[in-house]
């Protein structure tokens, strides 16, 4: 495997080199060089994607941490599609990172199904465990067969054997398995950071309340007792 060869080369031999003959430069070229120019462009990008993403949810939604909600979901996609390559016997390469960029842009979606469940609920006046534990009932059919559906057409690419389809298998793994992952997840998750999120939120405001308002009415006093010129 020319990584693995690449990555044996820089941890054992360079430096036994290098001691050996301290004014001697090493530098990568040609295709290792290629891959690791495209996985920085690769990061570059998928932190942008990650970003446009949140704000493409923070705007309708109009909160900056419901968002954060809905994107937790994307760590978990992402140990899915590592643990779909390990059940499969596939090596990371390239196009497994590709998978796993594609794979944060859909997995968001049955996360933002719930969020926008359980505020529709809450608008509604049910109380949020109420409405955080409906979500999961209420939308349980829609989302298990948008990742059934999903995972079922990318398995015909995953059992290809032609020589021609095995450089996307990789591509295919990371978002099969990404989505399968994550939607038992997301069933759970979700729903539970809603109502942790509630309780953060309830209890800075309290000590925004005992902190700041005591402070405030003491300057107010003060001002009033302070003779005018």
């Amino acid at each position: 495997e020319p990584s693995k060869v690449v990555s044996e080369i820089q941890a054992d031999f360079l430096p036994m080199l290098s001691q050996k003959y301290p004014s001697i430069s090493t530098a990568l070229d040609g295709g290792s060089a290629d891959e690791q120019s495209a996985l920085v462009s690769l990061l570059q990008g998928f932190f942008f994607a990650l970003f446009t993403i949140y704000a493409l949810m923070a705007i309708p939604l109009k909160s900056y941490s419901q968002p954060l909600i809905i994107m937790s979901v994307i760590p978990f996609g992402m140990i899915g599609a590592l643990f779909g390559h390990f059940i499969l016997g596939l090596n990371m390469s390239i196009l497994s990172l590709c998978g796993i960029v594609a794979l944060a842009g859909v997995v968001v979606n049955d996360s933002l199904i719930l969020v926008d469940f359980v505020n529709r609920a809450r608008a509604e006046g049910h109380s949020i465990i109420k409405a955080a534990v409906d979500s999961g009932c209420y939308r349980f059919r829609a989302i298990i067969l948008t990742s059934l559906t999903t995972f079922v057409g990318l398995v015909p690419i995953l059992l290809e054997k032609s020589l021609q389809a095995q450089i996307v298998i990789p591509m295919a793994a990371s978002l099969a398995f990404g989505i399968l992952f994550s939607t038992v997840v997301t069933l759970i998750l979700v729903p539970l950071l809603y109502i942790i999120l509630d309780d953060i939120k309830r209890v800075s405001s309290r000590f925004y309340q005992w902190w700041w308002q005591p402070k405030a009415e003491s300057e107010a006093i003060v001002e009033v007792e302070q003779p005018s010129n």
